[in-house]
């Protein structure tokens, strides 16, 4: 018999998805009238796993793996390190001539809308330094009068 201390500690964290080969007895289980607390048990697999792997049998009549919603990403992670590398090294380069480079040097084949959002998506952001004021001669005369009457401020 299981102690709840070994159950635990076997449970804890995420891990990789079902073989085939364990979702097969959970179905078995189900249609043998077992309940999800005792195919757990037997199993020594989450409740929430073992229900969930019951339910998709409900629903579609398999428990094979579907494949992901959405649309692949165009970009992979040599690709991603790629441009970072390219942004880094010029930061003036426009989305333009770095889909170029990375056509050149990569074989991606991307538009310069694609590049931008990878690039936010990476904290790179498209925007102008804050302008500030540059101090002239004249100003920087009066401003000098001004500071060293104010020295020995304290607050």
């Amino acid at each position: 018999m299981q102690t709840a201390s070994t159950n635990i500690g076997e449970r804890m964290g995420r891990s990789q998805e079902l073989s085939d080969s364990k979702r097969g007895p959970v179905i078995g289980g189900h249609l043998g009238n077992k309940s999800i607390r005792d195919i757990s048990w037997l199993l020594n697999i989450p409740r929430s796993t073992v229900s969930g792997i019951i339910t998709k049998w409900k629903q579609l009549g398999t428990t094979a793996t579907q494949p992901p919603s959405g649309r692949p990403r165009h970009m992979t992670g040599r690709g991603q390190r790629m441009l970072k590398r390219t942004v880094r090294r010029s930061r003036q380069l426009s989305a333009e001539s770095i889909a170029k480079d990375l056509q050149t040097w990569c074989g991606l084949q991307m538009s310069p809308t694609t590049v931008r959002r990878e690039l936010h998506g990476m904290g790179f952001h498209g925007r102008a330094a804050a302008s500030k004021p540059s101090i002239t001669k004249c100003n920087a005369k009066q401003r000098m009068p001004w500071c060293k009457a104010r020295r020995h401020w304290t607050l």
